[in-house]
């Protein structure tokens, strides 16, 4: 199978793959427009009731592919904003499925699932703070609603990594499940989902979300603008940076 995005069915659920190992799953803008298209099928489905987001090979998703923005010179548009990929929620419960590491960008799609099913080897970061690598993916508006304020912070302001048991403790990861099992557990808690009558949870599932939100698409514009300085003045450098490190062999 080739690296990209994958769609598989699984009775009325969908499973989405980042396959991009080489990179860490690391999304190109590729594989964006990729993630774009799977998740208009799903939408565009009425068998399908839920999906589950992971990746292959042990990495959930690494963020942006800093080698490409190297190679742009970081012409790129921003995950969430206006119009972006992560901008909108999906229109059907989205459960991640997070082995090993869920960071920058991936950190941004990770919060834009529902839920969030951790296995023990997750890690969770803005992992772009060293770089100047601005989050334009939704991160600085949705991780504050779902883990307060001061946790947010801590993670935009340090850039640290978190472990599942610390993601688990402040309420990033709904569950945390052995090394390996995070696609299996986050299956059967889709499938679990699955079986209730779809339009009253849909309705709930809405009043949920705008209870936290309901003037998102305002935050996320802003924050797109806001990261747009950083983009132009930093993030160019801090991927050539990356891209230089990566090829002397170095973390």
């Amino acid at each position: 199978m080739t690296e990209g995005i994958h769609i598989t069915l699984d009775d009325e659920l969908a499973i989405l793959t980042i396959d991009r190992q080489k990179n860490r799953n690391a999304l190109d803008a590729k594989s964006i427009a990729d993630f774009v298209a799977a998740v208009a099928h799903v939408e565009a489905n009425d068998t399908i009731t839920a999906m589950v987001l992971t990746g292959a090979g042990g990495t959930f998703c690494a963020g942006a592919d800093l080698y490409e923005m190297a190679d742009t010179n970081a012409n790129y548009e921003p995950w969430a904003g206006a119009v972006g990929p992560l901008a909108k929620r999906c229109t059907k419960p989205v459960i991640a499925a997070v082995e090993g590491h869920a960071v920058a960008g991936g950190l941004g799609v990770a919060l834009w699932a529902d839920l969030r099913v951790a296995s023990e080897t997750a890690v969770f970061g803005v992992f772009c703070r060293r770089y100047g690598v601005p989050m334009s993916d939704g991160t600085p508006t949705r991780l504050p609603a779902i883990v307060g304020r001061a946790h947010a912070l801590e993670m935009l302001l340090t850039g640290r990594p978190l472990a599942a048991d610390e993601a688990q403790r402040i309420g990033l990861a709904n569950r945390v499940v052995p090394a390996g099992m995070a696609l299996e557990a986050a299956a059967e808690l889709a499938r679990e989902i699955s079986v209730f009558p779809p339009l009253a949870m849909a309705a709930d599932r809405a009043a949920a979300w705008a209870a936290f939100d309901d003037d998102e698409a305002t935050r996320l514009v802003e924050e797109a603008r806001g990261a747009q300085a950083a983009k132009t003045h930093e993030a160019a450098l801090g991927a050539a940076q990356f891209k230089s490190r990566k090829e002397r062999g170095n973390p």
